[in-house]
């Protein structure tokens, strides 16, 4: 219940000091994409959807690895490398969010922008990919994704690898006495298991790639743009806070505190929807065990 309240009390006070900005804008703010302090004008839309195309394309990369790699720990690796590897990862989440940002500002965005005008030209002509595709600026939307799919990696590696470690060893032993092949026995036993904590290691990763403030910042473009090309600059509701805070004043700070509110409902709904999934999840397993 403190828990609750405190976080009331985090909703309330933010939306009190936001509200001269929500009734300037009135429903633009969601629903216009211009943002133009000089001029007075703050739509989020732009914002929005670059918060949502960044955690998209971090959680596209960071699952299926996150995934490989908690199975190799769990039902591959030897015990002697099995150690290393998960310090590895622990070492990986423990490193502070601008360096990665700084790394890929100064690093991986010079020499990753070569092979988006490589790829661009591949895909060039064919449709929705072709669009999809095309740009070659090194602070972009798919530069901000590919920095927090490393980000979120290890954090959905720790957490899916606690998930598949409580998977009873009779299921995976009579899975493999029926003659099952390991993967078999892994689709058949481990997923199915494991549904619902998979669920959770992915809305946790989610939620870490939407909050993400000072990488992002650095690496998006802080363009307000929405464009389908994933190789253009952009901008997020975190980053935006971040860069524009420290020299706002009047209606424009309003809105920027306004840009943490919707932020912040954002993160409750898919919470919230995580909860759904895993519930459904686990009552259909527990139907399937009946």
């Amino acid at each position: 219940m403190l828990v609750l309240v405190v976080l009331g009390l985090i909703l309330v006070s933010t939306s009190k000091e936001a509200l001269p900005a929500f009734r300037h804008e009135g429903l633009r703010f969601l629903t216009s994409d211009q943002w133009i302090p000089g001029q007075d004008r703050f739509g989020a839309l732009a914002f929005i959807y670059g918060t949502l195309v960044v955690s998209a394309i971090a959680l596209v990369i960071a699952v299926p690895v996150s995934i490989g790699l908690a199975l190799f720990i769990t039902e591959v690796a030897p015990r002697r490398l099995r150690t290393p590897v998960v310090y590895l990862i622990d070492l990986l989440a423990a490193i502070p969010s601008v360096v990665y940002g700084l790394w890929g500002i100064l690093v991986f965005g010079p020499a990753i922008a070569h092979q988006y005008d490589h790829v661009s030209r591949v895909f060039d002509g064919i449709p929705v990919l072709g669009t999809l595709f095309n740009g070659n600026s090194q602070r972009s939307f798919m530069t901000a994704g590919i920095i927090l799919a490393v980000m979120i990696t290890p954090i959905v590696t720790s957490i899916t690898k606690e998930v598949f470690a409580t998977v009873p060893r009779d299921q995976k032993e009579a899975a493999l006495g029926l003659g099952a092949t390991r993967f078999e026995m892994i689709r058949g036993a481990v997923f199915p298991y494991s549904r619902t904590g998979l669920v959770g290691a992915v809305m946790l990763g989610l939620g870490r790639a939407m909050g993400e403030t000072i990488a992002v910042a650095l690496v998006i473009g802080s363009t307000p743009a929405i464009t389908a090309h994933l190789f253009s600059q952009g901008d997020a509701m975190a980053a935006v806070v971040s860069n524009e805070f420290g020299e706002a004043s009047g209606t424009h700070r309003a809105a920027l505190i306004g840009l943490g509110v919707v932020l912040f409902i954002m993160t409750v709904l898919v919470n919230l929807l995580a909860r759904q999934v895993a519930g459904r999840a686990e009552r259909r397993l527990s139907g399937s065990r009946r």
